[in-house]
């Protein structure tokens, strides 16, 4: 890259001696940096006649092309020192209550050990309050379901897809199924969780389908639908990386349409810490295989 400089230098100034001058070496230091340079790239770049220094039409030709490569590896080793030199740097992410850690730890594990400095506070809550903290700037970044309807400057990385399972007491007639339909929910009691994303595409499927289930409770708390599952008291839906509590037994749930995708949510045009880009960088290379395929 300091044979690239150099030669940027002349181009510039088209002489010789202020050139090295303005680098800070010796003329016949930049006058061999150059001419190696001339040499990778099979040609002459300038041409020395008397007293004045020029361009070739190769030096012309790729004067742009190397000034942009020598900005962009600059912009580079700014963002490589600004990162590894993360201390005590604050990041709030926030996260949608119903996303399991499973799947986030190890990035935030990888990212502990690649940037010590960094301090993450986790703020969980409902996809409207993770959204609305996202929006307003009280967290930097959020982990939510993709939003049927996004503002405007959201823009969402996704993450991984998941399936939705049905949770149900221990003893119940689904043990004994490897998976359940929806059309075997038909007559069972139902435990309505009231902060579901998928709760009106799940109340569309099942009535246009036939399925009648009997809603014994409603509620936001998803540890009080949890204790009356265990209590018996009926079946629920829940995503397959939500925790459970001990006890509670879950069968996948053969509806296609009842998956949602976990993004990592940014506003655009927000400035970032070097700690914010580090996460995001991060959770690009940590995203499933299948959300990069599909592209969104």
């Amino acid at each position: 890259m300091h044979q690239i400089r150099y030669f940027l230098a002349v181009c510039d100034s088209l002489n010789f001696t202020r050139a090295a001058e303005a680098c800070n070496v010796s003329q016949p230091a930049l006058t061999r940096a150059i001419k190696a340079l001339e040499d990778e790239l099979g040609g002459e770049l300038l041409r020395r006649e008397r007293n004045k220094t020029h361009l070739t039409e190769l030096g012309r030709l790729v004067r742009e092309p190397l000034a942009l490569a020598l900005a962009e590896t600059e912009r580079t080793k700014r963002e490589a020192a600004a990162f590894l030199s993360l201390g005590d740097s604050p990041l709030t992410l926030g996260v949608m209550y119903t996303v399991g850690p499973s799947r986030l730890v190890a990035m935030l594990d990888h990212l502990y050990r690649t940037a010590p400095g960094i301090q993450i506070k986790l703020r969980d809550g409902t996809p409207a309050a993770v959204l609305a903290a996202l929006m307003s700037g009280e967290t930097d970044l959020a982990v939510l379901s993709r939003p049927d309807d996004p503002p405007e400057r959201l823009e969402l990385l996704p993450l991984y897809r998941e399936r939705f399972v049905v949770a149900f007491p221990p003893g119940h007639r689904f043990a004994r199924q490897n998976a359940v339909r929806l059309d075997d929910m038909a007559g069972e009691n139902y435990l309505l969780r009231l902060e579901c994303e998928l709760r009106d595409v799940i109340r569309q499927t099942r009535e246009q389908r036939g399925v009648d289930m009997n809603i014994r409770c409603q509620s936001q708390r998803e540890d009080w639908i949890q204790s009356m599952i265990l209590a018996g008291m009926g079946c629920a839906f829940m995503p397959e990386s939500m925790p459970m509590l001990p006890g509670i037994e879950t069968r996948p749930l053969q509806e296609e349409s009842l998956q949602r995708e976990i993004c990592l949510a940014i506003v655009a045009g927000r400035r970032f810490s070097p700690a914010v880009r580090a996460f995001v960088t991060l959770a690009g290379k940590f995203a499933a295989p299948e959300t990069k395929r599909a592209g969104r």
